[in-house]
């Protein structure tokens, strides 16, 4: 391996290692400290930045400078962004935290185009691209576990490890190989900006369909980035953030079988193979809350590899092929708009709203787990601790439970929080420990099972939402998609990359 193909899977490890120490359990982070309401819009400033990006990756960083340094200047700017958030989560400030967000995201998502035109610029061979960006998630997968194991998939220091991550990765970018803008000296092209020249691909009935499908699914594969986390946290998933590292885990090796499938399936199958596993995780999802059933759930997020591999990584092939080798980028880029952009905004809006009107019981059910878990920890505690305040934070959460005012809950858990984590004696799990949470769930005794109840019903109907969403838009690109044409030309793609 070369100096710079390692430099290059540094890259890669520490970009997505920034955004998966807090993405993947943020709605649990919000949710844990009385800001559930915020859920939907904290999580929908990323499709905002999505749509947002291309502009600026076409007006200036393409043009002006070179890439690794806008790179590491956006990093540095992002960091220093994310780590003024926590503040503002513990002052419940939501509309100092939607600027934040977005301010942070509006400096991430230009380096994940920014990453790619630095690697394909700086490597002689393009099959290597695969072996750099497999670090991505690694990178993914290690912050999760970080940040899981440390005991924070619930706390504001997410934010922390993220905003520090990012500085590093701000400094680190200056010394990664030098890449000039890709288009500089030439005029700021409106066509290109504005991906004109892709949007005439839709004028292509099978592509038209295939988008439009795209663009649609994105809405209720929205409800797993903002909420699974929330979930994970209300049936005794200790480390949310590691147990949703065993969908990346599962996406690099489902990665590695895609030419296998290609080559079987065509593109047709393979997109409604991802489709149908994004229904059956809903599902899951749906009919374990009721019990708590853990293995479903498991299951359902180790699916990840085949929602995420068999649907977006079909996707951008399928655009690559059907784009003309000069627009290409832009068709990518247009395919970045509808899905990550236009869909999962509607997702993350529709998501949030729905989360606010089923889960009425979610703060509830929070709090009360809290007390049982700080009961048991006055149980363990040595008899010369004092544990006066822990009880009186105790009595006020179940005061504040059985009265059922909303802001009288969310104010005692912020109460209970701070004094248990003051409580002297209180011991960090061992590795070992840490390492089982990753797959087992345990909620602690003294729940109340009448308010569990009350609250795993809601999940149900939360989750059979987006399946059903789902599956309809399945059926509609299952009866409306046709182009045989494109399957034969990619399995013969894939069969000649494979004899090389």
């Amino acid at each position: 391996m070369n100096s710079v193909q390692l430099r290059l899977q540094v890259m890669m490890f520490l970009q997505f290692f920034v955004w998966g120490a807090w993405f993947a359990t943020l709605g649990l982070c919000l949710g844990s400290n009385g800001l559930e309401g915020f859920i939907g819009s904290a999580y929908g400033t990323a499709p905002l930045a999505a749509i947002i990006a291309p502009l600026f990756l076409g007006l200036v960083a393409d043009r002006f400078f070179p890439s690794e340094k806008v790179m590491g200047v956006l990093f540095l700017i992002a960091g220093a962004i994310m780590c003024a958030v926590p503040g503002f989560v513990e002052s419940k400030n939501t509309d100092a935290l939607y600027w934040l967000f977005l301010g942070h995201l509006l400096c991430y998502m230009p380096t994940l185009g920014l990453s790619n035109t630095i690697a394909f610029t700086n490597i002689a061979d393009q099959n290597d691209f695969p072996k750099i960006r497999v670090w991505g998630t690694i990178g993914w997968i290690v912050a999760g576990l970080v940040v899981g194991f440390a005991g924070w998939s619930a706390t504001p220091k997410i934010m922390w490890v993220a905003g520090i991550a990012s500085l590093v990765m701000g400094v680190y970018s200056f010394v990664l190989p030098h890449t000039p803008p890709p288009a500089k000296g030439k005029p700021a092209d409106l066509r290109t900006v504005f991906m004109l020249d892709a949007m005439q691909l839709l004028t292509n009935p099978p592509f038209f369909v295939f988008i439009l499908c795209s663009t649609l699914i994105c809405i209720p594969l929205a409800y797993y980035y903002g909420f699974t986390s929330n979930l994970l946290g209300q049936v005794g998933y200790q480390a949310a953030a590691s147990t949703m590292t065993l969908g990346q885990m599962s996406e690099i090796f489902f990665m590695l079988l895609i030419p296998f499938f290609f080559r079987r399936l065509g593109v047709k199958w393979m997109i409604l193979v991802g489709m149908a596993a994004w229904v059956i995780r809903y599902l899951l999802f749906a009919f374990a809350a009721p019990d708590q059933v853990r293995w479903m759930i498991l299951l359902a997020v180790l699916l990840h590899g085949v929602c995420y591999d068999f649907f977006f990584v079909t996707g951008f092939m399928y655009t690559d092929q059907k784009a003309p080798k000069d627009i290409r980028g832009q068709a990518q880029g247009m395919l970045v708009f509808f899905t990550q952009g236009v869909g999962m905004f509607f997702g993350y809006m529709i998501a949030g709203i729905l989360f606010g009107s089923t889960m009425t019981s979610y703060s509830a059910l929070d709090l009360d787990m809290q007390v049982a878990n700080a009961q048991q920890l006055i149980a363990k505690a040595d008899a010369d601790v004092s544990t006066t305040a822990l009880q009186q934070a105790i009595a006020d959460s179940q005061s504040a439970i059985s009265g059922g005012d909303v802001d009288d809950i969310k104010a005692a858990a912020d109460t209970l929080k701070k004094v248990v984590s003051e409580f002297p004696g209180v011991e960090s799990p061992s590795f070992a420990e840490q390492l089982g949470q990753m797959f087992t769930a345990e909620l602690p005794e003294g729940i109340d099972q009448q308010l569990l109840s009350e609250t795993m019903a809601q999940w149900k109907q939360f989750w059979l939402v987006p399946a059903g969403m789902a599956a309809a838009i399945m059926v509609l690109f299952a009866l409306t998609f046709f182009d045989r044409k494109a399957s034969e030309e990619a399995i013969e793609a894939v069969e000649e990359q494979g004899a090389h």
